[in-house]
């Protein structure tokens, strides 16, 4: 595990589910210097602070679309963990220029920004939907996982280093199916979009420890992938509603029946350790030593022909299954 003591954190997007829970296992786990909280809603923050206090916890108001602010905000940060982004895939379709102003523009400026103050560790996080993407949202976090791998060219002999972290639907978060599930329970019946849908899942709470751990391990130019189970979308009904109908809806614009986190072309430069994969950088020119040892543990290359998929997953969570981790939210 990092050690974080000492250490000023700043999280984008840190109002948000993942950012909250993040930040409060920072604080119980560590003694950082500072933990700033960038992210653009004041309410939020406001909200946040009523939930989260401490004497080295900073709220401090700014988008990442905006580099000087950025900038300011970045003075004596030692890490950034970067959660900000536009993540409802119909927004995006509809709006699509505001998503890549957030999360391709507001990268690219993460990066300038970083590079700047001379922050030590970057590390972003993406989703499994930027793997052979079909929507906007994917697209632009496929590019913003680009942006970030590539900046450690930019960073070179420097003290800056970039990786991503990437996993699949988070439950509990505002933007999940569940909370919307919950929501028509009351109504006796609950859209499914296709009785075949899969999809990963994984609790905030998995997530933060897994960006935590990460950022111990990382290099720079790493992807991380953890393992982490699938789940029919049939079940996910069947655990919230046991007593509803489910009306099939057909799968709507921008939605895959399954999801990617490690695509089959990838598997050539992609290792497995026990508990996640790691995607390395097939071309690196920053002085990255690639010895396939991470955390004192060795990763064994995967089959050529692997790809890891949520209706291929060797791991299963069932009905019942999810009940207990929504109980235990």
């Amino acid at each position: 595990m990092i050690n974080l003591d000492g250490k000023s954190i700043l999280v984008t997007g840190g109002t948000g589910s993942f950012g909250k829970v993040f930040v409060d296992r920072i604080l119980k786990q560590h003694t950082p210097a500072r933990v700033v909280v960038y992210s653009r809603d004041e309410l939020k923050q406001f909200e946040m602070a009523q939930e989260i206090s401490h004497p080295n916890l900073r709220y401090f108001i700014g988008d990442v679309r905006d580099q000087g602010r950025l900038e300011r905000a970045l003075a004596g940060i030692d890490i950034i963990v970067h959660a900000a982004a536009l993540k409802q895939v119909p927004a995006a379709e509809y709006n699509p220029m505001e998503c890549i102003k957030t999360n391709v523009l507001g990268a690219e400026n993460i990066i300038n920004a970083a590079l700047d103050k001379g922050v030590e560790k970057v590390i972003a996080l993406s989703t499994d939907k930027a793997v052979n993407p079909i929507n906007l949202y994917g697209a632009t976090k496929l590019c913003s996982d680009k942006l970030f791998i590539a900046a450690n060219n930019l960073a070179a002999s420097g003290r800056t280093r970039f990786s991503v972290v990437r996993y699949g639907n988070v439950v509990g978060s505002r933007g999940s199916v569940i909370p919307f599930f919950l929501d028509r329970v009351k109504t006796g019946k609950l859209p499914i979009t296709d009785p075949r849908m899969t999809r990963f899942w994984i609790t905030l709470k998995s997530g933060a420890a897994f960006v935590e751990k990460c950022l111990g391990l990382m290099q720079g130019g790493e992807t991380f992938i953890p393992k982490i189970p699938s789940m029919k979308i049939t079940d996910l009904a069947t655990a919230i509603g046991p007593d509803c109908e489910q009306e099939v809806i057909g799968v709507r614009p921008g939605e895959k029946l399954h999801e990617l986190m490690i695509p089959r072309d990838e598997a050539r430069h992609t290792l497995e350790f026990d508990d996640y994969y790691l995607i390395y950088p097939d071309s690196a020119t920053w002085g990255y030593q690639f010895t396939g040892v991470y955390g004192g543990a060795t990763g064994r290359h995967v089959a050529e022909d692997f790809e890891y998929s949520s209706d291929t997953n060797p791991d299963w969570v069932d009905a019942e299954g999810l009940r207990k981790i929504i109980a235990g939210l």
